[in-house]
């Protein structure tokens, strides 16, 4: 199986939107450089420095199938039934979206229903070994308590949010969880690339 990494574009002070889920400056970055990058999916080309490039090439090269929760399915309206990375994606909620699964009857989506560890065991049956890719705070921070995440991959952003809005992890309902030193820092124009594993 592939590695699961939680994966968020991040403020300096924590913060991975708004209270109303919009990001400020946090995308910034991905229109400041000089190399065009379609996306996967083809759905919006990124501008990015040469270090943030080589960078995103390797990271999106590397995922097989992205796992969020409903809320970000909702705001981003399911991608329009296609996830800009082109890969499959896993959906944890209470309940399935009935009409937007008959609109889209193709999309590459899995809706979830019985939890986090089923939604990463589906993902990893889609990725093989490749990279799951987890995001979404609420779900990163589920499989982070659960001993379910091998990586944790920041973009790290100079901006600070303040009070009010969202953070990457929330609060933990256990002990600090240790990460390692970071096996990746990469520094980009305004955007430092960051991954780092999760000590057991």
């Amino acid at each position: 199986m592939g590695t699961v990494q939680a994966q968020a574009i991040m403020s300096l002070d924590g913060y991975v939107a708004k209270q109303d889920n919009t990001i400020g400056r946090l995308f910034d970055w991905l229109q400041n450089g000089e190399v065009a990058i379609p996306t996967p999916a083809g759905d919006l080309t990124v501008h990015l420095t040469p270090p943030s490039s080589e960078h995103w090439r390797r990271w999106v090269s590397s995922v097989g199938a992205l796992v969020c929760g409903r809320t970000l399915f909702d705001v981003t309206e399911g991608w329009q039934g296609r996830h800009g990375l082109d890969v499959p994606v896993v959906v944890v909620t209470h309940r399935i979206p009935t009409d937007w699964v008959e609109a889209h009857p193709d999309a590459p989506f899995s809706f979830v229903t019985d939890g986090v560890e089923a939604a990463i065991a589906r993902a990893q049956e889609l990725a093989g070994d490749r990279v799951v890719a987890v995001t979404g705070g609420t779900i990163a921070r589920q499989c982070l308590e659960l001993g379910l995440l091998d990586e944790v991959a920041v973009d790290l952003v100079p901006v600070v949010m303040g009070e009010g809005n969202r953070p990457f992890f929330g609060q933990l309902s256990s002990e600090d969880i240790l990460l390692g030193n970071p096996t990746t820092c990469v520094q980009g124009d305004r955007v430092t690339h960051l991954v780092f594993p999760v000590a057991r």
